[in-house]
């Protein structure tokens, strides 16, 4: 490959500046920064610029991570001289402690971001965007264990519970802990494009790239934890009987032993979904595993999943993981 395949090519390094404090959490810091490691080795392969990846905390030097690893940082105050392209802030185990420890570093955010082409945000680093005012009335990912929590703790903020990473203007948040590595890969390929992406995806033998749509973890998983055994029969019986056409409000409520006004106003408050808008959820999460796992066509999956035709399958997947039945196979088939 060649410069000119580049999308955005660069004639100088470009820094991207991790911020460091007491019990960040390890691999959010070190995977992201791994990904714009191994980029800068294929770029200067090519004869190109890399990146630039310092640590900085705010009083510099060593630092406590949460796993019990020490890395060593700068001081943010000597490392903002350079021209940051782009500030990425890790999360924590303990976000909370975090937030509350680290004023300092939430002012530095809040100030020093506007100067960046770009920020982000790993995990539970969410909390430090939103507590410095970058995500007001915008879209966030996090880790799907804190999304309540960041919804309760900022109102303003729309937090997607499902998504793998988030692009808001010059604002790009991500989920859980190794979600940081599907966004670096993003802002990789953004900048170099995807030809060095995959070639970074490659190397570290991970999913080039998993849709920032794909689902966090199981609707079934996610069910049991926010219902605890409420309806835990009545999903299993749900997962087994996807495929019927006659799967109404009314059939779901006799299943569970309801009246169907109780059984709608009941599932909504233990689960956080209606029933009809869970039904989809469990039939997309059906039809992604048979993509995966399976040789079965499209036409077979969508009638084995109750959607009934290949159409409307490919509707809900453009409305839940922005992405077509078929390009989810091409990229997660097994």
């Amino acid at each position: 490959m060649n410069s000119s395949a580049l999308s955005a090519p660069f004639s100088r390094p470009r820094t991207m500046l991790f911020v460091a404090y007491p019990q960040v959490g390890l691999l959010d810091l070190t995977g992201a920064q791994t990904v714009f490691w191994v980029a800068s080795r294929a770029m200067k392969a090519l004869g190109l610029p890399g990146y630039h990846c310092p640590t900085g905390s705010i009083a510099g030097g060593i630092t406590p991570t949460a796993e019990g690893v020490a890395v060593d940082t700068r001081e943010l105050s000597s490392l903002i001289d350079e021209e940051v392209d782009t500030i990425v802030v890790p999360g924590s185990p303990e976000i909370l402690t975090a937030l509350e420890n680290n004023p300092d570093v939430i002012d530095w955010i809040a100030r020093h971001s506007p100067q960046a082409r770009r920020t982000a945000s790993v995990c539970s680093g969410a909390f430090l965007l939103a507590q410095a005012g970058l995500l007001d009335s915008k879209r966030a990912a996090t880790h799907w264990a804190m999304c309540d929590m960041l919804k309760s703790r900022f109102p303003t903020v729309e937090v997607d519970q499902d998504a793998i990473f988030i692009q808001q203007d010059s604002v790009w948040t991500s989920a859980g802990v190794t979600a940081g590595i599907d966004l670096a890969l993003a802002l990789v390929e953004e900048d170099c494009g995807r030809d060095i992406a995959m070639k970074v995806a490659r190397e570290l033998v991970v999913f080039m790239k998993r849709p920032g749509g794909q689902s966090q973890f199981s609707e079934m998983l996610q069910s049991q934890m926010s219902d605890g055994d409420t309806f835990a029969g009545f999903h299993v019986w749900l997962t087994e009987n996807l495929r019927r056409e006659d799967l109404d409000v009314e059939t779901l409520a006799r299943q569970a032993n309801m009246s169907a006004r109780n059984f709608s106003r009941v599932y909504k408050q233990k689960t956080g979904r209606s029933p009809a808008k869970a039904l989809e959820v469990f039939r997309l999460e059906a039809a992604r595993r048979l993509l995966e796992d399976s040789d079965r066509s499209i036409c077979q999956i969508a009638s084995a999943c109750g959607f009934g035709d290949e159409e409307r399958m490919r509707v809900t997947f453009q409305r839940h993981l922005a992405i077509s039945p078929r390009d989810y196979r091409t990229r997660f088939s097994r």
